[in-house]
């Protein structure tokens, strides 16, 4: 059996949806399940389903903000 791992680097948050980041490239990921967000289309709005409801881009955007740096003693 093999396994492939991938590393990311998160830097944004949700700020109503703590467990939903972003990484520098746009991809959200949801970090209570593990797996990666799909951005979908509704009509011709792009968004995300976070929390099982479709919210856009523009609405996104707005509720960003920085993850910040935690300090580890080791």
């Amino acid at each position: 059996m093999s396994v492939i791992t991938k590393k990311y680097n998160l830097l944004w948050q949700l700020d109503f949806a703590p467990n939903y980041q972003f990484d520098k490239d746009g991809n959200c990921f949801n970090l209570r399940s593990g797996k990666q967000v799909k951005q979908t289309v509704v009509g011709y709005t792009v968004g995300y389903c976070i929390n099982s409801k479709f919210y856009s881009l523009k609405k996104l955007r707005q509720s960003l903000i920085k993850i910040k740096e935690k300090d580890c003693p080791f």
